[in-house]
This record gives structure tokens, sequence and C-alpha cells, in this order.
């Protein structure tokens, strides 16, 4: 069995009840840590409704979030889910501030990590961190039926 997300009449994303189980539970703690709202609605009769003002709100702070962290551990746990959503987002036609997010970011970092091997402090160049984020993103969104 599978799940749709949908935005009006068009399928964004048809996973596996255990993969759109499991992201949804994700969507749940990033709207509470970003205290915003994705604009992924609830899996009513196995389809969900996006909303695409609020999923591009939701994807461009995700998208800070993560360029404002050095935090290994922190970054591991949400580049998954962040490429997905970009993956929704992009096939959505949503604009993404990828050039705003190619710089350093202007506040300082969120949740460092300063231990040995972290790679701290986070490279400044934008363009490297974005492009990562991207190819990601192109993975998955391969793997993603519609």
């Amino acid at each position: 069995m599978s799940q749709y997300f949908d935005l009006g009449d068009e399928t964004l994303w048809n996973p596996s009840n255990g993969a759109s189980r499991m992201f949804q539970r994700h969507v749940a703690v990033f709207e509470a840590e970003l205290e915003l709202p994705s604009g992924i609605g609830p899996m009513e009769n196995d389809e969900c409704q996006i909303d695409p003002v609020a999923l591009e709100a939701f994807a461009n702070a995700l998208l800070a979030r993560h360029r404002s962290t050095g935090h290994a551990v922190i970054l591991a746990l949400s580049e998954g889910f962040t490429a997905t959503v970009l993956v929704l987002a992009e096939r959505a036609g949503l604009r993404l501030d990828w050039a705003r997010l190619g710089t350093a970011p202007a506040a300082p970092f969120e949740d460092v990590q300063v231990s040995a091997g972290t790679g701290w402090p986070p490279a400044a160049d934008g363009g490297a961190w974005g492009a990562g984020l991207r190819e990601k993103a192109r993975e998955l969104g391969g793997r993603m039926p519609r």
C-alpha cells in the first residue's frame, strides 16, 4: 500500500506506508523545532494535501536552520529530512532562497560542536554547502515515486 502527498490534483510523492509514517513523524518534530507549520496536512484516506505557502516558508526555515548549525549530529539527523522536503518544494514549484543561504550566516552559528574532528568552524563557502544539499535532494528525488 502507499499514500499520496498532493498539491491540489497533482501528486508530489507516493511513498510506501512505512516511509510516509516516518516522514510524517519527522514533520511533527521539525514543526516543533522551528515553531512553524509545515503545510503538510494530515493523512486522511491515504491522502495528504500540501499548503504551498506554508511549505515554502517551512522549507526556507529548514534551509536556514541547517545552514546556521555546526553540530555534526544535528546536521546528520536533519539532512535527510531537509532533502526530502526540498524535493517536495521543488516539485511544487516553490521558491527556495538559495542565494541568501549561499553566504555565511549573518547571525552566530547555533548548536555548535567544538570537539576535535568536527570540521568546526563550518565552511563559510555557502556555495559548497548548498551544492551538497542540492545533490542529496536530487538523489532522493530519483527515489521518490509520484
